[in-house]
């Protein structure tokens, strides 16, 4: 079992691996990418259609997914001339053809949306089964012989690399929350760890934090560049995710129902979704009973809740008298905790804080941060108008390489479909 209580060592490793370690890498992701598609297959049948019954959170259509990750690849690797400038390379260059007639239209950044106004169709299973095995080819190739040009540097060459990995490995997740929604147990994820002890929550002394990744420490994503120095004043944090217990006091005591607690955008949620548990729990009284990949189970009440938005975490938070961390007291905790009982990566974590990029960053963000987080049908307009809130941290279905203290994700506040709780610092 990975120790969730520190930095996990392969997202570590990863982000500074050289040509072999990614190779294994890039064919252990299709294959764990293989796998989901598998068992979507066999319950859903080759076209992988939904169910119609699916709750908020299956919007990503397995089949489209499955394109986006060739897609994906193949655009900024094969088809990207300028892929050994890494970081460096302009994102609107002109980029060569794909070895899939139309793939831009079907798997491009408009692609979704044209799908869901029924505007377009996808190709059938074995046509983007076959488009994946022949960009995997050409990228492992490309892989082979990738070299710094004049002027960079290996992480340079090696940036595409690694972002196609990171994001097909991201997509595992997606899958996880689509088997969610619909109600199907493939097998393929478990549940989240229930701790042995409550842990105190800890205090952290004022400090100036650096924010965000270091310059030359390997791969960062778009959305953590770069490193920039906080003033952090002392507070207390809790050790690890609110549990069930601690929100089911919440429920008991009318939670859902007093209209102090909640925001006026909060309470208009709230009261749209005519909401009175979290998603996909049928009864919080003398216990937890919860629809997990489509069976009805009793949930542990050490393990932490989940399936909340962040209009639900906020609303708790001012029921107990505290709030929501900011993403800078979560990154401080998680990094300096770990040998003072931290534990996390068994929920992401909502944060206090509204997702945007670090001061000083001078480009969109074009690459990663779109599709970085628990809410990847968010868009770049969608960031910069400050409509999404910021995600920490890992869940137990986010694959090992990608439960890193520096990553960032983002939802919008009423997302409540993946697997997502929180944390509490004093006020």
């Amino acid at each position: 079992m990975l120790d969730f209580d520190v930095p996990n060592s392969d997202a570590q490793h990863i982000r500074t691996a050289g040509r072999d370690v990614l190779s294994l890498a890039l064919i252990d992701a299709r294959n764990q990418t293989l796998r989901w598609i598998a068992a979507f297959e066999q319950a859903l049948g080759p076209e992988l259609r939904p169910r119609a019954a699916a709750a908020p959170g299956a919007e990503l259509p397995p089949l489209w997914l499955l394109g986006r990750i060739g897609w994906y690849a193949e655009h900024w690797i094969a088809r990207n001339v300028q892929r050994q400038r890494g970081a460096r390379a302009d994102a609107a260059h002109a980029k060569l053809a794909s070895i899939l007639p139309d793939a831009d239209r079907l798997f491009g950044p408009a692609s979704l949306e044209a799908l869901r106004r029924g505007e377009q169709a996808l190709p059938m299973l074995q046509v983007i089964r076959q488009y994946l095995v022949e960009q995997l080819e050409t990228t492992l190739e490309l892989l082979d012989g990738a070299r710094p040009d004049a002027g960079g540097s290996v992480d340079d060459a090696l940036y595409f690399y690694r972002l196609a990995l990171f994001h097909e490995d991201a997509r595992r997740e997606d899958f996880a929350v689509l088997a969610q929604a619909s109600g199907l147990d493939t097998g393929l994820v478990g549940a989240p760890a229930t701790p042995s002890t409550q842990r105190a929550p800890l205090l952290f002394p004022a400090t100036r934090w650096r924010l965000g990744s270091e310059p030359g420490t390997g791969f960062a994503f778009d959305d953590e560049q770069w490193a920039h120095e906080i003033a952090l004043p002392e507070f207390e944090i809790d050790a690890q995710p609110v549990s069930w217990a601690q929100f089911g006091e919440f429920v008991e005591d009318g939670g859902y129902d007093e209209r102090a607690h909640w925001s006026e955008a909060g309470w208009a949620w709230l009261t749209h979704e005519a909401r009175r548990t979290p998603r996909y729990v049928d009864q919080m009284r003398q216990g937890v009973l919860q629809h997990r990949f489509g069976k009805l189970v009793r949930v542990p009440l050490a393990q932490p809740a989940l399936h909340l938005a962040w209009y639900e975490a906020e609303a708790w938070c001012r029921w107990a008298g505290r709030r929501l961390p900011s993403e800078v007291e979560w990154e401080a905790a998680a990094v300096q905790g770990a040998s003072r009982g931290w534990r996390w990566g068994d929920v992401a974590e909502w944060t206090a804080t509204t997702f945007r990029p670090y001061p000083g960053y001078p480009h969109e963000l074009d690459r990663s941060a779109a599709e970085a987080g628990p809410d990847p049908t968010g868009s770049v307009a969608a960031l910069a108008s400050g409509a999404c809130k910021a995600v920490r941290g890992a869940s137990f279905a986010t694959a090992p390489r990608l439960r890193h203290p520096k990553r960032r994700g983002f939802a919008r506040p009423e997302r409540d479909a993946g697997f997502v709780g929180f944390r509490s610092c004093s006020v």
